[in-house]
Formats: structure tokens, C-alpha cells, sequence
């Protein structure tokens, strides 16, 4: 039984719930905690999501400057070619991406062009919902694909949560769905706040009835109170891990001051660097649907996600870790070729996806987006994304694909 999102909530029981029983904390924890860290010294592979909220305009991150049709259809929009960072003789890299073209030059960046799916969505919550669960109709409890993978790959008893959700955002569906909970944070300082805090209202409650469930007999495996305590032994053994972290260890320094993402990828770089066993980061930026005003806007976006991974990425190597870590950077989907009359992008299809790290095979991977080969005003796709991810389950967190996405698809050779 795979216990859904409605289910966990009717219990009550999310991360907060758990963590704000505070110091004192249910016994069957306070037996197990002695456990936490035990795989401390584990150096699997690790991948870190990037997600980028509201349909990234592909067309203006990785531009084909050389293309009449571009400058045709983006009269005010169209950057120019002298300005961009220059991939071959018929892309470049947005102005704002020094980051990422410092990463391609470096041989760390691999960029897979016209990236979508089969008779594509428009919609930001279905085409989304599509992304993460991997299905092309997926329902509200289907579980994501990256929650079917931790299924395959089960967390070692007492070790950390197998994957972390950064953001104040809501627990992403890829996450969602299987048997391992997932704990989800903004900051190290939300665990050290919820740690500290006095007994809240009903605590005391909430440790005797997970006392009484850590006692009884268990009945058929895989049941919804079996899954609460798995998930409240991790998150509470990776809270008390990321408390030691807190207090001592300083957070590296070269990260862009003041941007959301940079600071969220500097906490997952000190908890790899901390050596959490944990194997999947999730994280993501918002600000991506540029109906109107869009050439400002997605100039500080852009600039925003290049140089906080590059930071990143310079962080980790500093640190020795870089090899085992692997970044991809998607969004639910592209925007159109014809800019608006507000001076923005509609909704469209397919788009550029980012992959970063010391093992990737830089450089350009896929075809040019055709802009004279469009349907209803959007380039087609050329790579499915389920290919990504087959080729991330399979050569990188060692998963079977066929399992996880159900059909088996031909892997891309950036890895």
C-alpha cells in the first residue's frame, strides 16, 4: 500500500507536526537516534533539481542568434549576437548566463535542446504535474518519478532522509507518493527554530500515540502507520543531523548575497560537504512566466540561476565533492516564437534542459530548434524528456528506468 497525500495529512503528521515535538521526543526515536549518521562516511552519487517555476523562455536562454526566423518573430526581444556567450556558430548562451558559460568552458555543462512531450500541455499545473510524475496523465496521487526511485533504492535503518526539499514551496509531486517520506525545509535555521522551540500545543499527545504505535504488533507490511514511522525516524534523525551542522560548520563563502537560490544551494553544498547520506536535493525558482515586460525580468532570473550554480558548482569542488554530485534544471515547458503585444512570451512546448557537474559531456546535445517546422506557433520537441530522465535513472542513481517510467527509452549521451 502506497499511502497518498490526503492520507499523511489526515494524520497530522508532517515534518513541522513531527519536529515541533521539540528535545523531548518520542521513545522509539530517542532508541533509534543513537543509529543517525551510521552510513555517514557513504559517497553514493547525488542529483540536485533545479526547477524553474513558470515556463523558462528557452528561446532566450539558449538563442539562435543565427536563425532569421528569431529575429523576425522577436523584434523588441531578440538579444544580440554580439552580446551573447557564444556555444558554436549558431547558438549562444543569454547575456546574463556568464555563469553557465564559465561551467561549459570548464567542460561541466551539458545543454539538451528541444526538450518536451507528446501533444503538449499549456497549462503550468497539468504540463508540471507531467514533468514529475513522468506519465502523460497523471492524477493527483500519482506518485512522482523520483519518489518511485527512492521505492527502489530504500534508505539504510538509521541513516538520513534519502532526499531533501528546499524551498518554501510545497512538496513537489516527483517527490511525492512512495513509501519515504520526504521532510521539506527553507533554512538550517527552520530545523534549529522548530529544535528549540517549548512543548507545543498537543506534543505530549503526539509522543504517546507514536509510543503506542512504535509498541504495537505490526500488521500487513507497508501500512500507513509502518510508513509514519519510517518517516518520522528520518526526519527526525536528519534534523538532529543538521542541528551538529548548525553549530559546527561555517558555510562557504562566493555565493551571490541576497538571491534565493544561491543560498538555497549553498545550504545543500554544506549538507553533501556535512556528508549526509542523503541522495536527492530538490529545489526551485520562481518568476519564469513572462507574459509582459519580459526582457528585464528574465534578464535578472537568468542571471540569478547562472551564477548561483556556478557558485555552487565552485563550492563543491573546493570541497573534493564534485565529482559525485549531478545538476539538472528543467521547467514545465518553453514559450512561444512570437513575442506579445506586452512586450513578453505566451505559454508553448519545448525547451532547453540543463545538466551540470564533472561527469556530464559538455556541450550541445540534441537538434536546433526548427522556427519554420512549428505547431500552433511553438517549435516542436525533438527529445522526449522521460529520455533525461532514463538516462539520469540508469547511468547515474543506478535505478532502473524501464520500472520507474514504465516504457524504456533510448538514453542521451551526456553522461
Amino acid at each position: 500500500m502506497h499511502p497518498t497525500r490526503r492520507d499523511f495529512l489526515r494524520l497530522g503528521l508532517g515534518s513541522s507536526t513531527l519536529l515541533a515535538c521539540g528535545a523531548t521526543v518520542p521513545v522509539f526515536l530517542a532508541r533509534s537516534a543513537a543509529f543517525a549518521g551510521a552510513a555517514h562516511a557513504n559517497k553514493e552519487r547525488i542529483l540536485v533539481v533545479v526547477q524553474l517555476d513558470g515556463g523558462n523562455d528557452g528561446l532566450n536562454t539558449v538563442v539562435p542568434y543565427r536563425d532569421p526566423d528569431y529575429r523576425k518573430y522577436r523584434p523588441r526581444l531578440c538579444q544580440p549576437a554580439d552580446k551573447l556567450h557564444k556555444v558554436d556558430d549558431r547558438i549562444g548562451l543569454h547575456p546574463s548566463l556568464s555563469g553557465l558559460a564559465k561551467l561549459l568552458e570548464a567542460r561541466q555543462l551539458a545543454v539538451v535542446q528541444s526538450v518536451g512531450y507528446p501533444n503538449p500541455n499549456r497549462s503550468h499545473f497539468e504540463s508540471m504535474a507531467i514533468w514529475q510524475s513522468a506519465q502523460l496523465k497523471p492524477g493527483v496521487d500519482t506518485p512522482g518519478w523520483l519518489a518511485r526511485c527512492l521505492d527502489r533504492r530504500p534508505a539504510a535503518p538509521g541513516g538520513d532522509t534519502p532526499a531533501l526539499h528546499l524551498g518554501r514551496e510545497s512538496l513537489p509531486q516527483a517527490l511525492f507518493g512512495g513509501r519515504q517520506h520526504v521532510p521539506s525545509l527553507d533554512s538550517l535555521e527552520h530545523f534549529r527554530r522548530r529544535l528549540g522551540l517549548p512543548e507545543a500545543s498537543g506534543a505530549a499527545g503526539q509522543r504517546r500515540a507514536l509510543d503506542r504505535i512504535s509498541g504495537r504488533q505490526h500488521g500487513q507490511a507497508g501500512s500507513l502507520l509502518e510508513f509514519v514511522e519510517r518517516s518520522t525516524l528520518l526526519t527526525y534523525a536528519s534534523s538532529a543531523r543538521l542541528e551538529g551542522i548548525l553549530k559546527g560548520r561555517a558555510a562557504a563563502t562566493g555565493y551571490p548575497e541576497f538571491l534565493g537560490l544561491a543560498q538555497r544551494l549553498k545550504l545543500i553544498a554544506q549538507l553533501i560537504k556535512a556528508g549526509l547520506t542523503t541522495s536527492i536535493y530538490y529545489t526551485q525558482i520562481s518568476g519564469f512566466d513572462t507574459h509582459a515586460n519580459q526582457l528585464g525580468t528574465h534578464e535578472f532570473l537568468l542571471r540569478e540561476v547562472g551564477d548561483s550554480l556556478k557558485a555552487f558548482q565552485d563550492d563543491l569542488t573546493k570541497a573534493g565533492e564534485a565529482k559525485r554530485v549531478l545538476v539538472l534544471v528543467f521547467s514545465e515547458f518553453g514559450r512561444r516564437l512570437k513575442e506579445n503585444a506586452s512586450g513578453g512570451t505566451d505559454h508553448g512546448t519545448a525547451a532547453p534542459v540543463f545538466l551540470l557537474g564533472e561527469g556530464v559531456k559538455a556541450g550541445l546535445h540534441g537538434p536546433y530548434p526548427n522556427l519554420q517546422d512549428l505547431h500552433n506557433g511553438d517549435p516542436k520537441h525533438a527529445i522526449d524528456f522521460r529520455r533525461v530522465y532514463a538516462t539520469l535513472l540508469d547511468r547515474w542513481l543506478n535505478c532502473p528506468s524501464a520500472k520507474i517510467l514504465g516504457d524504456q527509452f533510448e538514453h542521451l549521451p551526456v553522461l
